[in-house]
Formats: structure tokens, C-alpha cells, sequence
């Protein structure tokens, strides 16, 4: 192992007590503007960890948490999309939310909820699940397909990014993450050829869309925009919209690095002033599995040294750190709506597991 077993032992133990009866992810209990809430994004990302490191049956819970929950809603997705079919704007609250309560409710708390990335993200998450360990994907087939339904209907639409910001905008890392959902649903022998067709001719269209706005060769935070953001890296690894070593997978990689990287530890982008704009561990494991990715080991092992050594001494790891802030004037405000920063946040964790299982098999 890269590191320390005891930490990647302690994250697996996190990650699982957590894990409530349903088999929804808990973001982190001990944060009041998260707790009693799961995300599909942050969930599908420590399920595939938890799938990577062997725990199969806690990944399986969660993938058939979201199944049931996207079953149930399968009537509203249809009528959403007749809707659309038919000239029909439908608001933002009529659309999926981005989180649940763990017993599928939808809860009544204000959030920035639509958000299409995490039911992409859902999408490649279960696939590559399903693949890794021989499972029948028809256990999720009703999911499958109310996704499918959903991302090719309303995948160019604007909506909250990966941070709940900037609703008005079409956002890279969303357009990654629906890209390889919906690559996922194109060869899914799950779904009918319809589905498969609709699929894969809209993931090439959303493909073209990131590749028709890029900033100097990179990816762009949104879509006209030039600023970048950490979240890009997903469009390499593992969502593969472009692959690693790519022109514009470097260029992309470069530009987090230049601009978002300070010390071996990942910003989110520039003007982020959210507790005063710290560096996330798990960003910067995306970075790591990216440079591994294109083969550059010692630069992930150095960006995974530095997430590990965000780890408290109960070996918890939070959302982010303020040992460089972008924007430290900002940082009260937030300490006083919710205090401390979010800890042990399981994203943090499972992205830790994901780069310590890819870094243990790649080549020295």
C-alpha cells in the first residue's frame, strides 16, 4: 500500500458504519447541512470505491437503495419527458432532486436540488460495478432505464454544478458525468435497442459539446466560460471523455495544476469563497488517479501523500482545509451558518481507497 494501512482500514470502517439500513451513504451525519441526506454523486463515488476494495455487498446496497428510488419515480421521469416531447417547459422543481433521505423521501429542507451529474455518475457507477465483480446488472435494469429516459431528454439543459452553484449554466464535469452514464446505458444489455441507440447517439453529442468549448485546449468550468475547475479531472478519469495523455486531457491537467493546486493539495476553482475556499482531499486524489492514469506515479503518490495527511488523529478526513485559503475573509461567515467544516466526509474517504487501490496496481 501507499500509505499507512491503518488509514485505508479506518476509511473502509467509515465508510460502512455510516451506511444506514437502507444502503444510502450518508455525506457526513456530523454536518447539519448534511446530515440525513445522501447524494447519487457522492454515493456512486464511495460505492465504486467500496466496490474496488472488496466490500461488495455495502456497494450493492447502495446501488439497490437508488434502484428502488428511481423505480418508484419512473412515472414522473415518463411524464417529464412526454412532457418535453410535446413543447413542455417543466421548472427545476419538477425534476429529479440531487439528494434523498435515506428512506427515499425527498425531504422538505431548501437545496440547490437539480443536478444532473449524479445520476449519470449512478449510471457508469453500477456498470462498472456489475462488470467488476460478475453481477447481473438486470438487478438494476429499472433504474437503468429511468436514467436513460431522463439524461437523454434533458442533458443540455442548465442546472447546479458539483458545488450547488451557477444553475444557469451547463457545467464541464456535469456534461463528464452524463457522458459516462449514458456510454454506460449504450452497451447495457439491460436496456432495449432503442434505449441503447438514443444512448450512445447522445453521448456523442454531449462529447462534442465539451469538445466544442475548451479554453486554451482544456476543458472549461462551464460551457463559455475560461476558468477551469478540480472536477474536470473526472472527464479524464474515470469518465473518459477524453483519454488520459490526450492534448486536451494535459492541457486540462495543467491548468488544475497551475491554477488550482498549491502545495500538493486541490482548490475547487478560483472564486470559490465556501469557508474560504480550502483545499479538498478529494480533489486532489482525482488529480492523483489522473496523473497515474497517464503514468506519472510519483506525482500521484505525492498528491495521495498529501490527502493522507489531512486525516485528524482519529484518522477522519474532512471536506476541506484551510491551510491555503483563496479567500480567508470568507471563512467566518461560513463557521457561523454551520460550523466546523464537514468531518469525516465519506467522499474524502472513498476517493482515498480509490487511489490507494489504483496506485497499488499500477506498475512501479
Amino acid at each position: 500500500m501507499p500509505a499507512d494501512d491503518n488509514l485505508l482500514r479506518r476509511s473502509t470502517e467509515i465508510i460502512a458504519a455510516a451506511q444506514t439500513a437502507s444502503g444510502a451513504y450518508p455525506a457526513c451525519e456530523q454536518f447539519p447541512a448534511y446530515a440525513g441526506y445522501c447524494w447519487f454523486r457522492d454515493g456512486s463515488f464511495i460505492a465504486d470505491a467500496m466496490s474496488r476494495v472488496g466490500r461488495t455487498e455495502s456497494a450493492s446496497a447502495f446501488h439497490d437503495w437508488c434502484n428502488s428510488l428511481l423505480a418508484a419515480r419512473a412515472p414522473q421521469v415518463d411524464a417529464l419527458v412526454a412532457g418535453a416531447r410535446q413543447g413542455v417547459t417543466s421548472p427545476m422543481t419538477a425534476m429529479l432532486p440531487t439528494r434523498y433521505r435515506f428512506d427515499g423521501s425527498e425531504g422538505d429542507d431548501p437545496w440547490w436540488d437539480f443536478q444532473l451529474d449524479g445520476y449519470g455518475t449512478w449510471a457508469w457507477a453500477v456498470s462498472q460495478h456489475a462488470a467488476r465483480h460478475a453481477l447481473p446488472l438486470d438487478r438494476w435494469g429499472e433504474g437503468l432505464t429511468v436514467v436513460c429516459d431522463y439524461l437523454t431528454q434533458f442533458w443540455n439543459l442548465p442546472c447546479y454544478d458539483w458545488w450547488e452553484e451557477h444553475c444557469e449554466q451547463r457545467h464541464g464535469s456535469t456534461l463528464g458525468a452524463v457522458y459516462a452514464g449514458l456510454a454506460a446505458c449504450a452497451s447495457s444489455p439491460v436496456l432495449d435497442d432503442v434505449r441503447r441507440r438514443r444512448a450512445g447517439s447522445v453521448a456523442n453529442q454531449v462529447r462534442h459539446e465539451l469538445l466544442s468549448n475548451l479554453t486554451d485546449g482544456s476543458l472549461a468550468k462551464w460551457m463559455g466560460s475560461s476558468e477551469v475547475d478540480a472536477s474536470l479531472a473526472a472527464c479524464i478519469e474515470p469518465f473518459r471523455v477524453v483519454e488520459p495523455g490526450s492534448d486536451v486531457a494535459e492541457a486540462t491537467l495543467a491548468r488544475i495544476e497551475q491554477d488550482l493546486c498549491f502545495g500538493d493539495g486541490v482548490h475547487r476553482f478560483r472564486a470559490d469563497v465556501f469557508y474560504g475556499g480550502g483545499q479538498w482531499p478529494l480533489l486532489t486524489c482525482f488529480l492523483g488517479w489522473n496523473h497515474l492514469a497517464a503514468g506519472r506515479r510519483d506525482r500521484a503518490l505525492e498528491l495521495y501523500r498529501w490527502a493522507a495527511a489531512q486525516a485528524d488523529a482519529d484518522l477522519r478526513l474532512p471536506e476541506q482545509v484551510p491551510s491555503h485559503l483563496l479567500h480567508p475573509d470568507r471563512r467566518p461567515e461560513w463557521l457561523d451558518r454551520w460550523g466546523p467544516v464537514a468531518k469525516p466526509l465519506l467522499w474524502s474517504h472513498a476517493m482515498l481507497l480509490t487511489l490507494a487501490a489504483e496506485l497499488e496496481k499500477a506498475p512501479e
